[in-house]
């Protein structure tokens, strides 16, 4: 990761979690953080990495996931500019628990773990905003680990297009999902092999519960897939 050239330098104005803050407040978080840059498929963060700086994403998308030697990586979630991360090493001083990898170009602001410490003691509304924030990754993670532990991977691939679908407004009850993931994606998130995704991927089709167009997996019918997922529940 590199600092960012003048040109690319943002504001925290554009970060979600700092929308109650006046422009002033704002313009001296602004000076008290450091930009950089970082190019498709560099690290940001290191899994077990010492560091406890918390990063605010401007511009472009990251990935946060262990990397594994036996490339089965965990994939936890895709962040957005306007989100951050890194606020856990923050608040404990604790290792990093994930790394952070951009999947495209990337501008974030880096502060430092007292200064954001500093804004949520000053600024209760961000508090408030954070704790928030935990608590859904909390429901989250733990919504993850019941899938794992009682659904057969087949329901599992099927929980997660759900989540990552949106409805087809021109078709009821069908929705798309856009991008189409690939099968090395699902699997990093169900938690098992490629061949295993390929394998039941073709068995939902097989169904006429999945299609593929230009760009997008259609959800043919998602009453039946949740019905499905019902059962197992």
């Amino acid at each position: 990761m590199t600092r960012s050239p003048p040109r690319l330098r943002t504001t925290l104005a554009q970060i979600l979690l700092f929308r109650t803050l006046d422009t002033e407040a704002l313009r001296r978080l602004d000076t008290r953080c450091t930009w950089t840059h970082a190019a498709p498929k560099a690290w940001i963060v290191e899994h077990d990495d010492p560091g406890t700086d918390v990063y605010f994403l401007t511009h472009g998308l990251v990935r946060a996931l262990i990397a594994t030697a036996s490339e089965r990586d965990v994939i936890f979630t895709d962040i957005a500019a306007g989100e951050f991360f890194g606020e856990l090493a923050a608040i404990d001083g604790k290792p990093r628990s994930a790394s952070i990898r951009a999947l495209t170009q990337a501008t974030v602001a880096c502060m430092p773990a007292a200064v954001f410490r500093e804004v949520l003691r000053n600024h209760p509304a961000v508090a408030e905003q954070v704790l928030r924030l935990l608590a859904a990754r909390v429901r989250t993670l733990t919504q993850r680990v019941h899938e794992f532990s009682a659904l057969h991977v087949r329901h599992r691939i099927i929980a997660e297009l759900l989540r990552r679908s949106r409805t087809d407004p021109g078709r009821q009850g069908q929705a798309l999902v856009s991008p189409p993931p690939t099968q090395m994606e699902i699997a990093a998130h169900v938690s098992t092999r490629r061949e295993m995704v390929a394998r039941e991927m073709k068995a939902i089709e097989r169904a006429g519960l999945l299609t593929r167009r230009r760009g997008a997996l259609v959800l043919t019918d998602v009453g039946r897939l949740l019905a499905e997922l019902r059962t197992e529940i």
